[in-house]
């Protein structure tokens, strides 16, 4: 005869397998990976190890692995195209409130939920870029010392990240 304990630990057990099966397929929370020496850009091959600045990755539903971008405005600007129709599991960035601007490594956060500064002066692996943040405070003590303004996620737009690199309005050209 099987002790009462263990009969109600095993069908408590049973009870949340059972519940988990109900789940619909997709749902399980993607994780960020790590930047590797070898690891690439989605969009330009361009290697992100070797480039300053936030990074980005987008993982897609039935997507074995995420697309790696060496910029947070690539990843806005694919993001934000109408035509961008695949789901999306997760968005991830790096906080730069933690890591090295010169060589960011690690500290990824969850996109949706970052403060981001637009319009300073510090660039990324393709000129202008959207540094992120996980606290406002580290967001608004980067503008105050760089420049820009700080915004949510839901706030940029996708004027605000054009991939030309800041040459549509360079007057010097």
């Amino acid at each position: 005869m099987i002790p009462v304990r263990r009969t109600l630990m095993l069908a408590a057990l049973a009870s949340a397998l059972l519940t988990a099966c109900g789940e619909p397929a997709g749902t399980d929370a993607a994780a960020p990976q790590e930047i590797t020496a070898g690891t690439s850009c989605s969009l330009d091959g361009m290697l992100l190890a070797d480039y300053p600045g936030p990074k980005a990755q987008i993982h897609y539903a039935g997507q074995a692995g995420p697309e790696f971008f060496c910029d947070t405005v690539e990843m806005f600007n694919l993001y934000l195209k109408p035509e961008q129709v695949r789901p999306v599991q997760a968005l991830f960035v790096q906080d730069m409130g933690k890591t090295d601007w010169e060589q960011p490594r690690g500290h990824w956060i969850d996109a949706r939920n970052a403060y981001y500064v637009h319009g300073s002066r510090r660039h990324g692996s393709m000129g202008p870029t959207i540094a992120s943040f996980a606290q406002e405070a580290d967001a608004a003590g980067f503008a105050a010392e760089h420049g820009g303004k700080v915004y949510r996620f839901a706030d940029i737009t996708l004027e605000m990240v054009t991939l030309d690199g800041g040459t549509l309005h360079d007057s010097n050209m």
